[in-house]
């Protein structure tokens, strides 16, 4: 869309789940400045007409950011990140709640960054820079780590991990987990060799169709290049919880978290200390 003309984008109804993420929609990854409308309809008139009121109203928003400096490769970034934000407050379900805590999304991975900040910064032997950040805004259109990519050289960034999503077990059970776009870098084959002789395994995202790789808070720097990906357990087909008031600490499976927690730490260790280096993804 470099023709900066106006568009209309008709989109089906069996994608309403996920209309609402449209709101986060950004113009210049069309690479127009043009008004560009999406509407949820099956039908295809021949006419519309559209009368749109705008209100702009502002917000103080902040990403949470630590930094642990490396030694020999202090320029070269490993970052592990999650979003701290949610869904806010809504029309009030069956039981009256009207509170979406997010639990599982996304204060499992939230947790897991503050968890592994501490456990490398207890190591304190990282060649490499680790950066720990947690976002805002993902749930509204990744606002936040689209900030986080716009203040750092993504040349310098080694690896990301992105941790979204893993206090329920996978759809291989405990002590496993899947790592969206895993066929796009060798990211996923390092990850695994780290873990040979454990009983944990990371497989490639089972969702295909739902295109998760650029729809998690490591998409922005996965468009320039880095190796960034998401590491998950939510059954994205069958997640019973998913953006719903009943995402409550008292569904997670805090033993099966802690192992996913430990495994991101065991298989990370080799790009922590420089001995390899993942691929580059091909950039958008």
């Amino acid at each position: 869309m470099k023709d900066n003309k106006k568009y209309l984008v008709l989109v089906d109804t069996s994608f309403a789940k996920n209309f609402d993420r449209l709101r986060g929609f950004n113009r210049e990854s069309f690479e127009t400045k043009a008004p560009v409308i999406f509407v949820l309809t099956n039908e295809n008139p021949s006419t519309y007409h559209f009368e749109i009121k705008n209100k702009i109203t502002s917000s103080s928003l902040a990403n949470v950011v630590g930094v642990l400096p490396g030694t020999s490769k202090k320029n070269e970034y490993v970052i592990f990140s999650a979003h701290y934000d949610h869904l806010g407050v809504g029309k009030p379900d069956a039981k009256g709640d009207s509170i979406y805590n997010g639990a599982n999304d996304d204060a499992s991975g939230t947790t897991a960054v503050i968890m592994l900040a501490n456990y490398f910064s207890q190591l304190n032997n990282n060649e490499r820079t680790l950066i720990f950040v947690t976002f805002t805004a993902e749930e509204i259109g990744g606002f936040g780590s689209q900030y986080f990519s716009k203040q750092i050289d993504p040349d310098k960034a080694i690896a990301m991990f992105n941790i979204e999503m893993i206090g329920t077990d996978s759809k291989w059970g405990n002590n496993s987990a899947y790592i969206t776009g895993y066929e796009k870098s060798d990211f996923g084959k390092i990850l695994r060799a780290n873990l040979q002789g454990s009983n944990f395994h990371f497989e490639p995202d089972p969702y295909p169709e739902q295109n998760l790789f650029y729809r998690s808070d490591n998409a922005t720097l996965a468009a320039l290049g880095v190796p960034a990906h998401t590491i998950s357990t939510s059954k994205m087909d069958n997640e019973p919880n998913y953006h719903k008031q009943s995402d409550e600490i008292s569904t997670l499976d805090m033993n099966n978290m802690v192992e996913v927690i430990k495994a991101i730490a065991i298989s990370s260790e080799t790009i922590v200390s420089g001995k390899d280096t993942p691929m580059r993804v091909e950039k958008k």
